[in-house]
């Protein structure tokens, strides 16, 4: 029943003191607002960015095999890099690491080459690949689809070209384009292949100036082995790691510890590469931004609470003086202010972090992003709300409860 009456109390008592208590919970949401809104902006941003990076291929192993030395490459007896990774060793690798593996893509460059409908060509860098190329190097699909399994399988005559080599071969009308026949040469050599699909040509993916662009098409694998009269082996393959794995870099150590085992063979070694040291400065500076946001959060309720705690002593040296001339002891004074203070707080925080949450999801939206609401960064907001609470209550209550009545009562 005390706790009920004190909160009462405190109630009555701000309602009556209306400026006193806007003032209090309008440094509390200045104070509290901005660093939601940041907290969620960079909530928002750590969503996407797992995503950026693996499309920058931050979980992307690179494996292959190469030549101890030039010298020591002589006693291969013609053995080639190419031909010392084999699909057996590929699927025995996927058996080993069941759960960290979500892909593994092969490529094999044909080389330069020209696209041909009729009269029209298109300049193009060809590359043979497997159906899981694809999650490793991200492609936007315009039409039709992308290579599959039973293309592999089938060593079908399908190629994907980009929507800039449609457009010069069909008009610009890329629609058209698809599962028309095109002959392809490279090397000297001819063949027939049908468009499969259409992606989108990005500048950052392939460089080149002028209007002859020169983009890439991308053939079955078996295809690409076929042009090249090259054996049955790869020299290299790309792993794409799971996304829930600790760290990439531990596994390619893993990987490269593998093929060195399976590999056997003294006048090769194995390379491995990751993107992944990269990705460390990018939570870095979200870390730190965090970090920040979080000490000027506490810098600014601690200079509000110090200008609020200033304000009651003086103002309610009044309201002390009269309670205690009738009896009220200086415990009962201090559990109202305690719990009028927190009550204070939390409704300017409550205030001040549903600020910072629109402001903040506005400013994701703005930016592109998914908002995501920063619960712990809350969390802590509220607890840090209640203990500031706390304390200006105590500290204001206890240096005008210590007051002489009479004292009190000259105000």
């Amino acid at each position: 029943m005390l706790i009920i009456e004190n909160i009462k109390i405190a109630f009555n008592s701000l309602l009556s003191n209306k400026v006193r208590s806007l003032f209090t919970m309008l440094c509390i949401i200045i104070g509290i607002g901005p660093v939601i809104a940041i907290m969620t902006v960079n909530s928002s941003l750590g969503n996407v960015v797992p995503d950026y990076l693996q499309e920058m291929g931050a979980n992307n192993i690179t494996a292959g095999i190469k030549k101890k030395t030039q010298k020591e490459s002589a006693s291969t007896n013609g053995i080639k890099p190419g031909n010392l990774i084999t699909d057996e060793m590929i699927t025995r690798l996927r058996e080993k690491f069941p759960g960290k593996i979500d892909a593994i893509a092969i490529s094999e460059s044909v080389g330069n080459g020209t696209a041909n409908k009729g009269s029209i060509s298109a300049d193009i860098v060809i590359n043979g690949i497997n159906d899981e190329y694809f999650q490793s190097s991200q492609i936007t699909l315009l039409a039709g689809r992308k290579i599959k399994s039973s293309d592999i399988e089938g060593n079908k005559k399908v190629i994907m070209v980009s929507d800039k080599a449609a457009e010069s071969l069909f008009n610009g009308d890329i629609e058209s384009a698809l599962w028309q026949k095109i002959i392809i040469n490279a090397n000297g050599k001819y063949e027939d292949f049908y468009i499969t699909g259409i992606y989108k040509y990005e500048e950052n993916t392939f460089s080149s100036e002028g209007s002859n662009i020169t983009t890439m098409a991308y053939i079955p694998l078996p295809a690409a082995k076929e042009w090249l009269h090259s054996g049955k082996g790869y020299s290299q393959f790309t792993v794409v790691a799971a996304k829930d794995i600790e760290s990439v870099s531990l596994f390619a150590e893993e990987i490269e510890q593998y093929l060195e085992t399976y590999l056997n063979n003294e006048d090769y070694e194995t390379m491995v590469s990751v993107i992944e040291p990269v990705t460390g400065p990018v939570y870095k500076i979200m870390d730190t931004v965090t970090i920040a946001a979080a000490i000027i959060a506490g810098i600014s309720l601690i200079a509000g609470v110090a200008g609020i705690i200033m304000l009651p002593v003086t103002d309610r040296t009044e309201e002390t003086g009269t309670r205690k001339s009738f009896t009220a002891r200086n415990s009962s004074i201090r559990m109202q202010f305690i719990t009028e203070s927190i009550i204070l707080f939390l409704t300017g925080g409550i205030s001040g972090i549903i600020t910072g949450l629109i402001i903040g999801a506005i400013t994701a939206n703005i930016l592109g992003y998914q908002t995501a609401v920063p619960g712990m960064a809350i969390i802590i907001s509220i607890c840090f709300l209640t203990a500031m609470g706390i304390f200006s209550g105590y500290y204001t209550a206890s240096k005008t409860a210590k007051m002489d009545t009479v004292e009190a009562l000259k105000y």
